[in-house]
């Protein structure tokens, strides 16, 4: 199977998690990555910088009407919902909150699921609320890869339990294993 894009939703300690996954993906890793991280609205983008210091890819937050492209993990900016438009460039609104969270990870992952269909890969992380639960259903109506974290090796179990709940995932493992998942989907990517 050929996937065209990744979507990650984390929340509580998800910083570390990121840090681990964007400093864990080589350069050649061609699959572009969609990242909702719950934050509070007045954050700056200090801690993408961070990441991009130790990422190979280039970390950045996502703008406007820009086209997803290969070798870029996408942040979506405090206080926005960020989605994904069906000539796959991004879109930003200032809607009500979902699960109490602007940025959404529902919101990303159901507008992701509507445009890549079963060419998408769904990865829900640590987390203290529900929120994900929803989208990632949406992923698996369409035919697209779940993977969810461990709960057991989560900093905050809820988020991947509240998945796990709601439906079958393809894959639960830790941090390291879906490093190794991920890197094995996209050498038969290509």
């Amino acid at each position: 199977m050929y996937y065209e894009a990744i979507v990650i939703g984390v929340s509580s300690g998800g910083m570390k998690a990121l840090k681990f996954l964007s400093s864990s993906l080589p350069i050649h890793f061609s699959i572009p990555i969609i990242i909702v991280q719950h934050l509070s609205s007045k954050s700056d983008s200090h801690w993408i910088h961070l990441l991009n210091e130790k990422s190979q890819l280039n970390v950045k937050e996502a703008d406007e009407k820009e086209k997803i492209t290969k070798g870029y993990i996408y942040i979506a900016p405090p206080n926005y919902h960020l989605m994904i438009e069906k000539d796959q460039t991004f879109s930003l609104t200032i809607d009500e909150r979902v699960n109490f969270a602007r940025p959404s990870i529902d919101v990303l992952f159901e507008s992701a699921a509507e445009v890549f269909k079963n060419k998408l890969i769904g990865i829900v992380l640590t987390g203290s609320n529900s929120d994900g639960t929803n989208g990632i259903i949406r992923i698996k109506k369409y035919g697209g890869l779940a993977i969810i974290q461990d709960p057991t090796t989560a900093e905050s179990e809820y988020m991947p339990k509240s998945a796990i709940a709601a439906i079958i995932p393809d894959h639960v493992l830790s941090l390291e294993k879906i490093i190794e998942l991920l890197l094995k989907i996209d050498h038969k990517n290509k």
